[in-house]
């Protein structure tokens, strides 16, 4: 039978009990069959000690809400790695809620509570949940995109809010399908639209706003599918432009306070900053291998990654090289000209490449292989992805590899813990009895062995599809899927 059928089948199956998502009704949680749950193993492995990781301090943003609470990669430089303990494995629980919808990017406001957009066949929405009982407090509809519900063009991308950020009053900041941004705050009882941007007058018709973040003195920069890297200012709400001919962006972008903005369009890595009046201009432009093809599981041909901003001097991607794709390590300042430190390949040649973010702690940088993950249709039936992870180490002298493990990740943005030791990641073995196991897994994060692993959930609606783990304050995991939200804590 074919998966495209499955797929299609299987979130009809899943969007039947439409009350899950209003709000103030009980929690439901993601459907998935009983005999398969019992079939595979609940946990894996030994509970954790916690080995704690040193790294380098990130100054708060002061338009950003502080620590690692305001984005899908955790903070303004983008690194993926939390002070805080994520889980250790001790007699874990596994809560889930079913929203028809995927609930990716998780945030918490200042009160704790998760502020989150979930994108599904009914278009997009901004919620916000109960950390722990993930019971519904709010939900806020967001513009459609053009055609919303139907083609497979919904499972890669993540336009109209899939990249939203909170600012430093707490406030959702979300580039909308219909060219806007909007400044959405909670008021105690529901969501309420506070300002708009439109930037419809800037941004033609077709195109989409991918992301957008604030600079240190609070202008907000966004970038489009189509190669359009813009600011808006935050008083008048004035837009300016600039189109890289050619060139296409699908991920989002990190910043700096040294007014360095880092965004990697699929020809080439940049640094922009603002000049004296607040219009935007490129510092350094380096060209990167983007290989001769659209590798399975990337969103374009291309480096996969959003740019991470590391310590005081340097800034990582990758690239999307043939016959190995390499972690790449810049010089960042401006004066630095974007000078190339080293470069390291990583996974199996011809059969690796990432659409996912870096995981910085130090001098170190773990990296995750998607290949082979082209959409749902890839992990089901019991099939599942590339194997690897790597962990890369750099310095004066270079790059080289510190560990490469063979778990399998087919789409997730891996965390680490800082607190805890380990990196923590989301994955899917082949099974032969085509059961659809997906497992929170933890690898330490020195040697690259693997700890343990929990049991998320069973078949379509725990596929995470591209979103990510994320550490809430109280130490419990989170993992946005095609279903909802997956929370696994220690007991």
């Amino acid at each position: 039978m074919d998966r495209r059928f499955l797929v299609a089948a299987g979130l009809v199956a899943l969007a039947i009990p439409t009350s899950a998502v209003a709000q103030g009704v009980p929690v439901i949680p993601i459907p998935q069959d009983p005999t398969e749950e019992a079939a595979v193993e609940g946990f894996i492995g030994s509970p954790a000690q916690p080995r704690p990781l040193r790294s380098f301090e990130i100054p708060d943003h002061p338009f950003m809400a502080s620590g690692s609470d305001s984005n899908i990669h955790n903070d303004a430089y983008q690194i993926d790695a939390y002070e805080r303990r994520g889980p250790l494995g001790r007699t874990m629980g596994v809560t889930s809620t079913f929203h028809v919808a995927e609930c990716a990017s998780v945030t918490f406001d200042p009160e704790g509570r998760i502020v989150t957009v979930c994108v599904g066949l009914e278009g997009p929405r901004l919620v916000m949940m109960d950390p722990v009982s993930l019971e519904t407090l709010a939900i806020h509809p967001l513009p459609p995109r053009s055609g919303s519900g139907t083609g497979t063009g919904i499972f890669t991308d993540f336009s109209g809010g899939g990249y939203f950020y909170l600012d430093h009053e707490g406030r959702a900041v979300i580039p909308t399908n219909n060219r806007q941004l909007w400044i959405v705050e909670f008021d105690g009882t529901a969501f309420g639209i506070t300002r708009t941007y439109d930037l419809s007058g800037a941004i033609p018709l077709g195109d989409n706003i991918v992301s957008v973040l604030p600079d240190w003195d609070g202008t907000y920069w966004f970038v489009t599918a189509k190669g359009l890297v813009g600011t808006v200012a935050r008083d008048s709400g004035e837009a300016t432009v600039m189109q890289l001919e050619g060139e296409a962006i699908a991920n989002s972008f990190a910043v700096d306070d040294s007014g360095g903005v880092y965004i990697v369009s699929d020809h080439a890595f940049y640094r922009f900053d603002a000049d004296l009046d607040g219009h935007l201009r490129i510092t350094w432009r380096k060209k990167y291998d983007r290989g001769e093809r659209l590798k399975t599981g990337q969103a374009s041909q291309g480096s996969g990654t959003t740019p991470t901003v590391i310590g005081r001097r340097y800034v990582a991607i990758t690239d999307n090289a043939d016959p190995r794709m390499n972690v790449l390590v810049y010089k960042r300042g401006r004066k630095a000209g974007g000078e190339l430190l080293c470069k390291e390949p990583v996974f199996r040649p011809n059969e690796g490449n990432t659409d996912q973010s870096l995981v910085v702690v130090g001098n170190s940088i773990v990296t995750e292989n998607n290949y082979g993950y082209g959409g749902p249709t890839s992990t089901l039936q019991g099939a599942t992805t590339t194997p690897g992870l790597t962990r890369v180490a750099f310095g004066r002298k270079g790059c080289r590899t510190v560990w490469e493990s063979d778990e399998i990740a087919p789409s997730v943005v891996p965390k680490v813990s800082l607190a805890t030791g380990l990196v923590y990641t989301y994955t899917k073995a082949a099974n032969p009895d085509g059961i659809d196991a997906w497992y929170l897994t933890a690898i330490d994060f020195r040697s690259g062995e693997t700890i343990f692993k929990q049991l998320a959930g069973t078949g379509l609606g725990f596929n995470n599809n591209y979103a990510p783990v994320t550490l809430g304050p109280d130490g419990a995991a989170y993992v946005g899927v095609l279903g909802g939200l997956v929370r696994l804590a220690d007991g």
